[in-house]
């Protein structure tokens, strides 16, 4: 009889070309079904919450698969890392509901972008996260995600956004936290178009340097216009960092 096992990962993005299996090119889901199949003798779908793209990391990255297999879950967690590459970790495993969908059944996910502040760029963190010289103003930052909090049309911070697409999403919270050398901005939602959080991240920071006034997130989401909000940020300084059922 098949069970559904639900997994949680981490990953550095940084040596695929995203989540999403594609031919002939290294991606997450493609590593992950490879380690499924070498421990299972059978090839199994994954499906994730998400799909991530490239150079994009995860912390929380929750998926799915249909098996036969009759390992323990604790045991599929320690074969399945025996057969992974260095840089993705299953960190749990469970059995789940027959009807459990890694994307469907989510009610929200959380990403958080980040950056450093030094005068000197530093090579350990240049895939981790984004180098400014100088500290942006973060209460200026606060003032600007407060005005994207909410039911809102996100349209303007989607790189693709077909016109018969619905682009409303409910963000729950946007907050900009201090880390030692640097801040991240954490954003929750109940779901995310294409760049939007590299996009968010792009107009804060515009705020926070002085560039635009606080108003201008409002302007930019009330214009539904992807020409009006700026160039979303580098991937690398992205994490997936949970999903919520």
């Amino acid at each position: 009889m098949e069970r559904t096992v639900k997994l949680v990962l981490a990953y550095d993005g940084a040596a695929y070309q995203g989540w999403q299996r594609q031919p002939d090119r290294p991606t997450v889901q493609g590593a992950v079904e490879a380690a499924i199949q070498a421990v299972t003798r059978v090839r199994s779908p994954v499906h994730g919450s998400g799909r991530t793209d490239a150079g994009v990391h995860a912390i929380g990255q929750v998926c799915h698969f249909r098996t036969a297999c009759g390992l323990p879950a604790e045991t599929l967690v320690r074969a399945l890392n025996a057969n992974l590459p260095d840089d993705v970790a299953v960190r749990a495993a469970t059995d789940a509901p027959a009807d459990f969908h890694a994307r469907y059944s989510a009610v929200r996910k959380t990403y958080f972008y980040q950056a450093y502040v030094d005068p000197h760029r530093d090579p350990l963190r240049r895939r981790r996260a984004l180098h400014l010289r100088r500290p942006p103003d973060l209460a200026a930052m606060r003032k600007a995600a407060a005005h994207l909090v909410g039911r809102h049309d996100f349209r303007s911070f989607a790189t693709e956004a077909p016109p018969d697409l619905d682009t409303v999403r409910t963000m729950h919270a946007l907050r900009v936290v201090r880390i030692p050398g640097g801040f991240r901005i954490f954003a929750t939602s109940n779901g995310f178009l294409q760049h939007m959080v590299r996009s968010i991240a792009g107009c804060l920071l515009r705020v926070g340097t002085g560039r635009d006034d606080a108003s201008e997130a409002a302007r930019i989401l009330a214009a539904r216009d992807r020409r009006e909000a700026p160039a979303a940020l580098p991937a690398h300084a992205l994490f997936l960092w949970r999903v919520d059922y």
